[in-house]
């Protein structure tokens, strides 16, 4: 019951976030989910018996955003003033820089450790939290500053939620199979193959339904003609239209976003049973800590993001139509 009244509560909250709000407090938004699931991962750290420099890893984190902060303003920012746009290349430079130095700023931190031989583990537990939470999570506002970038990702989110839902109640009538029980010994291969049949019937719905769903949206106040080129915005009366994807494609798409996020579910068990875990925390009612929530997300936003740029972002670029 709490699981059910915490996604209750969650699921229009991320929706009205995911649209309505400035991509700079999106940007922070996420930012703030970076931040707990970073100190979620790095208790487990902790618990492996590991000692993370937990200073400089929310400060690397916070640089690693603010890259993604200032690039997703300069892909979005094609009417944005050039001394802007120069500014934002620079912070969006320095803070990469700075990102790509924190190996080495570990390594140099970890000298003072004792004993001297878990400086090397510290240092390498310290810095995956860049990659594992920071660089993934970074995907959201990238993804978010192209057009329609946000019905993407709600797209994605559907996928993986679809997925997950189905192992769960699939697995648990049915599984009889276990999937990795060393990592995780509730997972079967009943609700794995359920869960892709899921989000591949899921992926072909949404595909198939672009347009009239991008139309819903619009009549709820949740998107506008107002991100689209300024050649749609002159035609004035206008609707939007999307192309149709063939039905392999939206089922390529399910596919590669739901074995990413099992996989990721997969990693953060792994993590969590190798630390003597059953939660990474427990902010979240019936679903444990945000680490435990955004595990499959994890995975599945780099996987989206590639199928997005190598050629998916043509099935969300609107041709206008006039509206007689």
């Amino acid at each position: 019951m709490k699981r059910v009244l915490t996604a209750v509560l969650l699921i229009p909250l991320v929706i009205l976030a995911l649209f309505k709000a400035p991509l700079w407090l999106f940007t922070l938004l996420v930012l703030g989910v970076a931040l707990l699931a970073g100190r979620e991962y790095l208790d487990i750290v902790v618990a492996t018996g590991l000692k993370p420099f937990r200073a400089l890893s929310y400060l690397f984190l916070l640089g690693l955003f603010v890259a993604c902060g200032a690039f997703a303003a300069m892909v979005n920012g094609s009417q944005t003033p050039v001394y802007v746009l120069a500014g934002s290349s620079i912070a969006a430079a320095l803070a990469v820089l700075v990102v790509l130095a924190s190996p080495f700023v570990y390594l140099i931190a970890s000298m003072r450790r004792e004993p001297l031989s878990a400086a090397l583990a510290d240092a390498s537990a310290s810095f995956f939290l860049l990659p594992y939470v920071g660089l993934t999570l970074f995907g959201l506002p990238m993804l978010r500053s192209y057009e329609n970038g946000a019905i993407f990702i709600l797209f994605m989110m559907l996928t993986v939620w679809a997925g997950d839902t189905a192992a769960f109640y699939v697995g648990r009538a049915f599984g009889r199979h276990k999937l990795a029980p060393r990592v995780s010994p509730g997972k079967s291969w009943e609700g794995s193959v359920a869960s892709v049949v899921a989000a591949v019937a899921v992926a072909w719905l949404l595909f198939r339904y672009l347009t009239p769903i991008w139309r819903g949206l619009h009549s709820a106040g949740l998107v506008s003609l107002s991100g689209y080129s300024y050649y749609m915005r002159s035609l004035g009366n206008v609707r939007p239209d999307f192309p149709s994807a063939t039905w392999w494609m939206a089922a390529v798409f399910g596919l590669c976003v739901n074995v990413a996020a099992q996989f990721g579910d997969l990693v953060e068990s792994a993590l969590k049973r190798g630390a003597g875990l059953k939660d990474s925390g427990a902010l979240l009612p019936g679903h444990g800590g945000v680490l435990d929530r955004i595990d499959a997300l994890l995975f599945a936003i780099p996987t989206g993001w590639l199928l997005y740029v190598s050629g998916y972002s043509t099935y969300f670029t609107s041709r206008g139509i006039l509206i007689s």
